[in-house]
């Protein structure tokens, strides 16, 4: 019995050409999820944690849903500490300011994609910003990929409702 020859085997790209290719992708969906003031810390940490791991990854594998997934679970944890973390201010602002996310040229589609639960959204996002099939949207929210469509489904038609029928809608 022969030993497999490790010239034969796929190798990892080097770590730099990932951060090249797959860099804006996960940056417009941590722009999608978070906005712009938390996407920029969560593209690092999401590159800094797949630093750490890809030594490990498996030759082959799907490295732009890898760092997708990794971008997910980094947009969670910012998003449970934006919750909790109280915003000081002197005066209380008359008006709710921008979320300055993608698409700042249709800012209601934006403020509205903002308000859907995260799920939605984040369904949504990873589908239309992400391009990534259900299958894989459905393993980074640890759910089905019937229920990563349900959810963007649901994202989608609040949406709809939000925004109404002057965009062409279906109402």
């Amino acid at each position: 019995m022969s030993l497999p020859d490790p010239l034969s085997q796929p190798s990892l790209p080097p770590f730099e050409e990932v951060v090249t290719r797959h860099g804006a992708t996960v940056l417009r969906v941590c722009r999608a999820l978070l906005g712009a003031v938390d996407a920029d810390d969560a593209w690092s940490d999401t590159f800094l944690a797949a630093l750490r791991a890809y030594p490990t990854l498996t030759p082959g594998s799907n490295l732009e849903a890898w760092l997708v997934t990794i971008a997910h679970r980094k947009a969670v944890d910012i998003h449970r500490v934006r919750g909790r973390t109280p915003v000081p201010t002197e005066h209380m602002p008359e008006h709710a300011s921008s979320t300055g996310i993608p698409g700042s040229d249709d800012d209601e589609l934006w403020t509205a994609v903002a308000a859907l639960p995260f799920t939605q959204r984040a369904a949504l996002v990873y589908h239309y910003v992400g391009g990534l099939p259900y299958t894989e949207i459905g393993a980074i929210l640890g759910n089905s990929p019937a229920a990563a469509r349900r959810a963007a489904a649901d994202g989608r038609a609040a949406l709809r409702r939000r925004i109404g029928s002057g965009t062409g809608s279906r109402s």
